[in-house]
């Protein structure tokens, strides 16, 4: 099951990281080694896995500065996942070297191509948009998901981002997308429920996720203590939401 997985949206607030976070834990918690790589400058995942500042290594630092993989793939929680933060470049307000850095061919790639070789499901938060950095992760990436929020612009980026991935699949035959999923979804909702609608009739079927993450206070809870929230609180309707997304994916990589 060895392969990379990339989170992509089109903007910020769909609840990417959220997504990146939960579908990796739940890859783990099946017993799949798994390794999540931030590739956001902002950082997030560092947070919402509950990861310590010490060693403060990640991601910038393996490309930056050359430090081995060893001081940069951290444990979590879980004995199954790994994580690459996208370590001091958190901290810093200049982003450009390190974004030059991941979108120039080489480093990156050896990071993935290692860990694939090594068993690993290789699963990536990168920034919102389709900004070079996106693209290079695409580059080396097998499947994409792409949460999609609620709301009325729904349709407008999704089109947005298929023929940006579409682009970016020219130099990668072997790029799919995995599927969309409608997050932050609110049942009984007309606008929530009308988008999804039309999200599924205007879409091929088979690019739209049956399973929906609804809104959840508990997966705001979750970020804040840093913990995943499908292991924070399981019962959850978005926690088992983003479960049985999980097993939906495993059947659908290599």
């Amino acid at each position: 099951m060895p392969g990379v997985l990339t989170v992509v949206s089109q903007k910020g607030g769909v609840g990417k990281t959220t997504t990146a976070v939960n579908v990796a834990a739940a890859m783990a918690r099946r017993g799949i080694k798994t390794l999540l790589v931030d590739v956001d400058p902002q950082g997030a995942v560092r947070h919402a896995l509950g990861v310590r500042d010490t060693p403060p290594y990640g991601l910038a630092d393996f490309l930056l500065e050359g430090r081995p993989l060893s001081d940069v793939v951290q444990a979590s929680g879980l004995p199954w996942l790994r994580v690459v933060t996208a370590g001091t470049i958190a901290e810093r307000g200049d982003h450009g070297e390190f974004l030059h850095a991941v979108s120039t061919p080489g480093r990156l790639a050896e990071l993935t191509e290692r860990a694939v070789r090594r068993g690993h499901l290789v699963v990536v938060d990168t920034p919102p948009g389709l900004g070079p950095v996106t693209r290079a992760v695409l580059g080396v990436s097998d499947l994409v998901i792409i949460p999609m929020q609620c709301e009325p612009l729904a349709l407008q980026t999704s089109g947005q981002l298929l023929r940006g991935i579409a682009e970016a699949s020219a130099g990668r035959p072997s790029l799919a997308v995995a599927g969309i999923v409608m997050t932050m979804f609110e049942a009984g909702n007309p606008m929530c429920e009308r988008i999804v609608r039309l999200v599924r009739e205007e879409l091929p079927p088979e690019l739209v996720y049956d399973v929906v993450i609804p809104r959840s206070s508990a997966a705001s809870e979750a970020i804040a203590a840093g913990q995943p929230l499908v292991l924070r609180s399981p019962d959850d309707p978005a926690a088992r939401a983003y479960m049985a997304l999980a097993d939906i994916i495993a059947s659908q990589l290599p």
